[in-house]
């Protein structure tokens, strides 16, 4: 946990532990274990002279913060009116089938995370997901499982899409 601590210290001196810099800090110090723990949340406060709670709302207000583990690869599954309607739940559905988690779960081995969220606005590319920032389009149950097992690192997967 030292090595943890001393990882936010330099963040927390890059931005000169200015308290208007919150949500850069947190993005950062968020990066370095793919969530925000109580304990980085109450350190965090500490050194920057402000209320745990305001730094707690900080992070539960805006929807880039995670308080629990994400995994490796965060998906993001559209679940908006278009991507709904051209069949996002089986998306989820192939999902589930490949790496056994729900939306909302990460996997035992952390390389995985779920979350379906109202609209990715890739509305043309129906139904839609993002892994870690990249888009995936006109998705089929089977592309995702393809999608998944080339993260995963299976070697007769083919990336598409």
């Amino acid at each position: 946990m030292e090595r943890t601590y001393e990882a936010i210290e330099q963040v927390l001196r890059k931005y000169n532990y200015k308290k208007e810099n919150l949500v850069k800090i947190l993005l950062e110090v968020q990066k370095l274990h793919r969530y925000l723990s109580k304990d980085v949340i109450h350190y965090v406060a500490v050194a920057l002279q402000l209320p745990p709670a305001k730094v707690y709302g900080v992070a539960t207000f805006y929807a880039q913060f995670s308080l629990k583990p994400k995994g490796e690869y965060t998906i993001l599954v559209c679940d908006g009116t278009a991507c709904h309607m051209e069949g996002s739940t089986s998306l989820i559905k192939a999902i589930e089938e490949e790496i056994g988690i729900k939306p909302g779960e990460v996997t035992k081995d952390l390389k995985f995370s779920v979350d379906c969220v109202g609209c990715l606005g890739a509305c043309a590319l129906a139904p839609a997901m993002v892994i870690n920032g990249e888009v995936y389009g006109n998705l089929t149950a089977q592309k995702v499982k393809e999608i998944l097992r080339s993260l995963r690192g299976d070697n007769d997967a083919q990336k598409s899409n």
